[in-house]
C-alpha cells in the first residue's frame, strides 16, 4: 500500500475527506502524517482525532513559501513517503520537495483550472458571474495552480445564490473528487518509483 502524507494549512475538512477514504480502503493508501506550518491550524486537532500523526514545521521569514524545505523533506523521507497531497496548504512549493517528488505531488485546487488559479478562487468565480465553477486536482509544479490536471468536478451556479452556498457545495465537491483522483492516480502510478531524492546542502533550491 502507497504512503502518503498531506500538507494542510487550514481546516483540515479535505484533509479529513482523504483521510476517512483511507481508512475506509476507498484512497488506495495509507496517510502516514499530517505536515502543517501552523500551530494553531484546526487541522491539527483533524489528525489527532483520526489517530494520525501531526507535525508543525519551521517555515522561514517568507510568507508565501517554505524558506528552507529541507525539515519538511526530512519528515517525509522518515515517514517513507511516495505521494504528496495538498489540502489547503498555503505555500507554494520549490525545487527541494518538487525535484524529491517528481509526478507525485498533487494538489486540490476550488476552481475549474485553468480558470481563477491562485486565492480566493470561489469568490473571484462568483463575483465574475460564471454559471458553473467547481474544483480541480493537478499535479503540482513550479507555476501556481499550473500542472497537469488529473480530474475537475463542475459545479453550476444557481438561481438566487450567495456565495456561500456556491462555496458550500464547491467544498461538498472537493469532498468527493480528492479521494477518487488520488485513488485513481495511485492505480496508475508504477510499481516502483524509486524513493525521495534528499537534496544535499548547498545544493540549487
Amino acid at each position: 500500500m502507497r504512503t502518503l502524507a498531506v500538507l494542510a494549512s487550514g481546516q483540515g475538512t479535505n484533509f479529513e475527506a482523504l483521510a476517512l477514504a483511507a481508512q475506509t480502503g476507498e484512497l488506495g493508501g495509507r496517510i502516514a502524517a499530517l505536515l502543517t506550518d501552523r500551530a494553531d491550524a484546526p487541522a491539527l486537532e483533524r489528525a489527532r482525532r483520526l489517530g494520525i500523526d501531526a507535525l508543525v514545521l519551521p517555515v522561514g521569514r517568507f510568507r508565501t513559501r517554505i524558506e528552507d524545505e529541507r525539515p519538511w523533506l526530512e519528515a517525509l523521507l522518515a515517514r517513507d513517503v511516495e505521494v504528496v497531497l495538498l489540502a489547503g496548504f498555503m505555500r507554494r512549493l520549490h525545487d527541494t520537495l518538487l525535484d524529491a517528488f517528481p509526478g507525485r505531488i498533487l494538489n486540490l485546487h476550488p476552481s475549474l483550472l485553468p480558470a481563477f488559479p491562485g486565492l480566493d478562487a470561489i469568490r473571484r468565480a462568483f463575483d465574475h458571474g460564471v454559471k458553473v465553477g467547481g474544483c480541480t486536482v493537478h499535479l503540482v509544479g513550479e507555476a501556481v495552480d499550473g500542472g497537469p490536471i488529473l480530474a475537475q468536478a463542475a459545479v453550476e451556479v444557481k438561481e438566487g445564490d450567495t456565495l456561500e452556498r456556491f462555496a458550500a457545495r464547491i467544498h461538498d465537491a472537493e469532498h468527493r473528487l480528492y479521494p477518487a483522483a488520488v485513488r485513481e492516480f495511485l492505480a496508475r502510478l508504477p510499481e516502483r518509483v524509486g524513493p525521495a531524492r534528499a537534496i544535499a546542502a548547498g545544493e540549487k533550491r
